[in-house]
């Protein structure tokens, strides 16, 4: 998936789904700059570092899915809005 911005660049963005497939878990890569703020909040601790590099050249974060609720509490911590995670309905 790929993200395009008002500039015109493009950010690689890597999804996963977590919460038991309740949620999925968007990265976007380009904006990520690897502070780790977002892993040092997580209260289930699922979040580690991946080998996909950000906009610094430094690791993005992946989630490990059967650990991750999708809580949000990533996304509303990153500085950079570089998570997002979005509900998934299911029949």
């Amino acid at each position: 998936m790929e993200q395009q911005t008002a500039a015109g660049y493009s950010h690689k963005a890597f999804s996963t789904e977590v919460g038991k497939g309740k949620a999925l878990f968007t990265i976007f890569a380009g904006l990520c700059k690897g502070c780790g703020l977002c892993r040092e909040k997580c209260p289930e601790r699922a979040l580690e570092w991946s080998h996909n590099l950000g906009v610094y050249g430094t690791p993005t974060v992946a989630p490990t899915a059967e650990l991750c609720k999708a809580c949000r509490i990533c996304e509303q911590v990153c500085p950079d809005c570089a998570i997002a995670i979005t509900r998934l309905k299911r029949d």
